[in-house]
């Protein structure tokens, strides 16, 4: 589906060309995109980067289409990776209080989400925080949730609109029909419609995971 047809369809079910309404059908289809992001957290919007942090800096910048975080492995210098484990940002503020004593330094252990508070400028929100703060420079690897293209800049089709397109009409109808303060029957049965797509869409990530994790295990098995 491409964002004229998707567009079209939007116009046709809310029965609307009213200037304003046309001027807010991006949104729409934005935030369809955005909340379908936030319910199914899947395999589908997985990335991998490989990536740097430098002795005594104890912050790794994100990508800018960065999620969030399902996996952070620091690579030693023997090439083996070391996964950290995700704590809550005030855990690392606790852990990395004296961050000056360079003898706390080492193999970082622990991640988490950077708080804005505790970083600032360009770094806020879009930042992972590390401990202990590295004795050296290390190679890292970060797999994480990223956001794809939008409909709304790759109008001859996205992921979403070729694999999730009733979700994104009906999710947009819900946006639609909210701005026009539509009849509240339609617009339940949208927001209805719009769930139970979410849920074959979980289910078909789910399967596939379960699938990928089969074939990895049985790669790693050995055989006899």
């Amino acid at each position: 589906m491409t964002y004229a047809e998707l567009t079209t369809l939007i116009q046709n079910f809310c029965e609307s060309t009213e200037t304003t309404f046309v001027a807010s059908l991006d949104d729409f289809i934005k935030n369809t995109e955005d909340r379908i992001f936030e319910l199914v957290q899947s395999d589908y919007f997985k990335k991998i980067v490989a990536g740097n942090v430098s002795t005594g800096n104890r912050f790794l910048t994100c990508p800018t289409d960065f999620i969030l975080s399902f996996s952070l492995a620091v690579i030693d210098s023997n090439n083996d990776y070391h996964y950290l484990l995700k704590k809550h940002s005030s855990f690392m503020q606790e852990y990395n209080k004296d961050i000056s004593d360079t003898s706390l330094r080492g193999l970082p252990k622990y991640y988490a989400d950077q708080d804005k508070e505790l970083s600032s400028g360009s770094n806020a929100g879009s930042t992972l925080i590390i401990a202990p703060v590295p004795d050296a420079n290390y190679s890292v690897e970060l797999t994480y949730l990223h956001k794809p293209n939008s409909l709304v800049t790759d109008t001859t089709g996205t992921w979403l609109s070729t694999n999730a397109r009733n979700a994104l009409l009906y999710g947009s109808l819900v946006e639609a029909y909210t701005f026009l303060k539509g009849e509240q029957d339609l617009l339940q049965l949208y927001e209805n419609r719009f769930v139970q797509e979410i849920e074959r869409l979980k289910n078909r990530a789910e399967a596939r995971g379960r699938r990928d994790e089969y074939r990895y295990d049985a790669l790693r098995s050995p055989t006899t």
